[in-house]
């Protein structure tokens, strides 16, 4: 698997989980470990250039996705899909802000943004009732088992 980390944020950041949630994350979705994904951390200026030039929206957002290869989810009983899913973009300052409101840590959002990012790069989403079920559910899914499976480290 191919995961590059960067962080552009400015902000002092260990990011050292990102790959570990990435690679459990495929293994779930049944996507190969040789697909590849970029996970950029960037400051506010930064998000709310991008989430003006692709959304048409005003002011930073928490995270964004941009897919290449426009791959889905494995099925059971077929090979894992491979390719190049794209990039996911966020923003840890905002994600700080959000984490205040949902009573969890910053990095325990940004895990959260990081999988919702991968899951929009994988197709899902949530612009009515049914989708948001499926894709939080999901994500909420993914977040809980890695949790345990990587302990209190994670």
């Amino acid at each position: 698997m191919s995961v590059e980390v960067t962080n552009e944020s400015g902000v002092d950041l260990r990011l050292e989980w990102v790959g570990d949630l990435i690679d459990f994350a495929f293994g779930r979705l049944r996507v190969s470990p040789e697909a590849d994904v970029a996970v950029i951390f960037v400051d506010e200026t930064a998000m709310e250039q991008l989430h003006i030039q692709w959304m048409m929206e005003p002011g930073p957002t928490d995270v964004l996705s941009f897919p290449m290869d426009e791959l889905r989810p494995g099925r059971a009983g077929e090979p894992p899909v491979t390719g190049i899913l794209g990039d996911i973009v966020v923003c840890p300052t905002v994600a700080a802000k959000q984490a205040v409101s949902a009573g969890h840590s910053t990095v325990d959002e940004m895990k959260l943004l990081t999988v919702h990012g991968l899951l929009h790069l994988l197709g899902f989403d949530h612009a009515d009732e049914e989708e948001e079920k499926e894709m939080f559910g999901l994500q909420n899914q993914i977040l809980t088992d890695f949790r345990e499976v990587a302990g209190s480290g994670a």
